[in-house]
């Protein structure tokens, strides 16, 4: 399997060797930004047992919150595909955004305006400093692949989805999607 190059808007697949690290055992991530200084990234099939009423008030409709991975998971972000609905975003790629005005997406969601099809809201991110996704990439604990659904992701993305990637890698990938989570149970 030839691994893309990682950027802005494609995803990151757990390879199956990552049994070990309990935040990313089985994770897919969108990388939200790349450069020289580093990367972040959000793990998109990781639901939390709250609820965005459970964590701001404010909220009066409970949509899920999910586990955006190990780094500052005491704040809040978010990742969107309405940017005409919420200043100030920042485009991922493909109709994906991150981030704006959290007072009016209070006002949005309350009100209906905005859905879970819209908009997905994460307790921390995914953190790579200079040149660390680089030799995480080199010693084989990710595979880089394009995000083929574009905005349509957020509707995608599920607990399943990392058993889905596995599928759609084949070869030998193809063994690790029906493998349990904890090999020494099989």
């Amino acid at each position: 399997m030839v691994s893309l190059k990682p950027q802005k808007g494609k995803l990151l697949v757990a390879e199956p060797s990552l049994t070990g690290d309990v935040s990313f055992n089985r994770s897919v991530v969108l990388i939200a930004e790349h450069n020289h200084e580093g990367s972040v990234g959000f793990i998109l099939n990781k639901p939390l047992d709250y609820t965005i009423c459970d964590l701001v008030s404010e909220i009066t409709i409970p949509f899920k919150v999910f586990n955006g991975g190990p780094v500052e998971q005491d704040n809040l972000y978010f990742i969107h595909k309405v940017p005409n609905l919420i200043e100030d975003s920042v485009e991922i790629s493909d109709g994906i955004f991150w981030g704006g005005n959290f007072e009016k997406i209070v006002s949005l969601v309350n009100n209906g305006i905005i859905t879970e099809q819209d908009i997905r809201f994460f307790l921390g991110y995914s953190g790579w400093g200079s040149r660390q996704l680089d030799q995480e990439l080199s010693s084989k604990s990710w595979v880089v692949v394009k995000n083929e659904y574009e905005s349509g992701i957020l509707e995608k993305s599920s607990i399943a989805f990392w058993k889905e990637k596995m599928v759609e890698l084949g070869g030998d990938y193809l063994l690790w999607s029906n493998a349990p989570e904890n090999p020494a149970l099989n």
